[in-house]
């Protein structure tokens, strides 16, 4: 196991240092899901949840953590994103919503934190904009599905 990077020779919590690291281009995809009742889905489908536009507030909301990921997350670099995209689609089998995230920036240290972030703020989203209608809502399987362009490349691509 390798050491812990954010602790310094003495044990004090510090920022990483990655200037001496190259600049590449980098990517992460992450996933998550909710579980809810059939009807909640049913309803967000069909336009009728109390809130309104479930679906992309939600994936708007996941975009913009994104781009506070580094105020949320100590010691976390703020990164110049190129890419956030959130994509929630249902799931009758579950029932509930799939969430996916897309994150890519040109950078010296990766952006796994921010995939993470928009599918996790995502799903709080959803919880919260479907709670009045869904009491037994459950956020699941929150998980880094790949990485690519840093020194430990994960998962293969997607596209």
């Amino acid at each position: 196991m390798s050491a812990l990077s954010h602790l310094d020779k003495s044990g004090r919590v510090n920022m990483v240092d990655v200037g001496d690291k190259a600049v590449t281009q980098r990517r992460a995809c992450a996933s998550g899901l909710i579980r809810t009742q059939a009807s909640t889905v049913d309803l967000v489908m069909d336009g009728k949840a109390p809130k309104g536009a479930v679906i992309t507030t939600a994936e708007i909301a996941g975009i913009m953590a994104a781009k506070k990921t580094s105020d949320l997350i100590p010691l976390c670099h703020p990164l110049p994103l190129t890419k956030v995209a959130v994509t929630i689609t249902p799931d009758t089998a579950l029932p509930g919503f799939r969430v996916s995230s897309d994150a890519k920036t040109t950078g010296q240290t990766g952006i796994e934190m921010e995939a993470l972030t928009a599918v996790s703020v995502a799903l709080l989203t959803l919880y919260d904009m479907m709670k009045a209608v869904d009491k037994t809502m459950v956020i699941d399987a929150v998980k880094l599905d790949m990485k690519t362009g840093g020194k430990s490349d994960f998962g293969g691509t997607t596209d």
